[in-house]
């Protein structure tokens, strides 16, 4: 019987097939070739561990790459098409409204947000290491983190709120992946774009723990992007961990890293506590020449 790490590498390593030949033929006995299994056992693994079939799997991915493709580009909605292996301009428009509730031409013109279709794999393990399961991976960790306290002053915060979001790649799927770029044309920001992690005193009913977010002046009254909410920020400690650079194929890693060292890290060693109700954890977009930071807020502890 295949251990669980057997069929998950089974399904990697078909998952890799499918995004390197994405704009050609696939044929499931391609595709058991790669997972090194007969085609009814690959199907099988691949729908157990990406909780798709194959082929549905093939289909999303296309449509999100045709997505992506006709945002960045100019080519013609029939070239995408083609690009992408649909039959026909008809067949690929009838798809694409089906899977995003409008029509290939009109979602490039009005660049409407739209959920894209992230590797069920990565989002597994994503959500393996938010809760603080042992990631499965035979990288070396990292060696070194560096660790501050800042105070954070009163302001506010832009945030786009989500449904049901814990995690960055449930918050694509609900909320689409263009937020962080319309919350950096917010003028007059604090700083970057930041995913935040609410405490529950800053959630609405119905609405996620995950969100994004930028911070602005408590003094703001610029304007707010319609769909987008402002919340206060008291004044807060946040304790920031900083990773070492890291090779952008190893974000995954030097995120699990970082993770590693905040699950084990008691703040009482430097005078503080876990505050995690004065304001949101944060994470910074992972960056590799300046390693992954993620913030999270304590308060100092009375030593009398």
């Amino acid at each position: 019987m295949l251990t669980h790490w057997e069929r998950i590498k089974a399904a990697e390593r078909m998952q890799a097939y499918i995004e390197a030949h994405l704009g050609e033929k696939i044929t499931m006995a391609a595709l058991a070739r790669a997972a090194c299994y007969s085609q009814w056992h690959a199907a099988r693994i691949f729908k157990e561990v990406a909780g798709n079939s194959p082929f549905e799997y093939i289909r999303l991915r296309r449509l999100s790459a045709a997505a992506q493709a006709l945002r960045a580009t100019s080519c013609k909605v029939v070239d995408v098409a083609f690009d992408f292996v649909f039959d026909s301009h008809e067949g690929f428009t009838r798809a694409f409204a089906r899977q995003f509730g409008m029509p290939p031409a009109h979602f490039r013109r009005t660049k409407t947000p739209v959920q894209l279709f992230m590797p069920p794999q990565l989002r597994e393990w994503y959500t393996r290491r938010q809760r603080g399961e042992s990631a499965m991976t035979e990288s070396k960790k990292q060696e070194v983190v560096f660790i501050q306290v800042l105070d954070r002053p009163a302001r506010k915060a832009i945030i786009k709120r989500g449904g049901k979001a814990s995690h960055y790649f449930e918050y694509c799927e609900e909320v689409g992946c263009d937020i962080w770029d319309r919350l950096a044309a917010i003028p007059n920001a604090l700083q970057e774009p930041m995913g935040m992690w609410l405490p529950p005193k800053f959630r609405t009913p119905g609405t996620s723990e995950y969100v994004q977010g930028v911070e602005v002046a408590p003094d703001y009254d610029g304007e707010v992007p319609d769909g987008f909410d402002v919340i206060q920020l008291p004044a807060c400690k946040m304790m920031v961990f900083q990773g070492p650079a890291f090779e952008d194929k190893d974000f995954e890693q030097a995120i699990a890293s970082l993770w590693d060292v905040m699950k084990s890290c008691n703040p009482e060693t430097y005078g503080f506590a876990w505050a995690d109700d004065d304001g949101p954890r944060v994470q910074l977009r992972p960056e590799g020449y300046r390693g992954y930071i993620e913030g999270r807020p304590v308060r100092a502890v009375n030593s009398e």
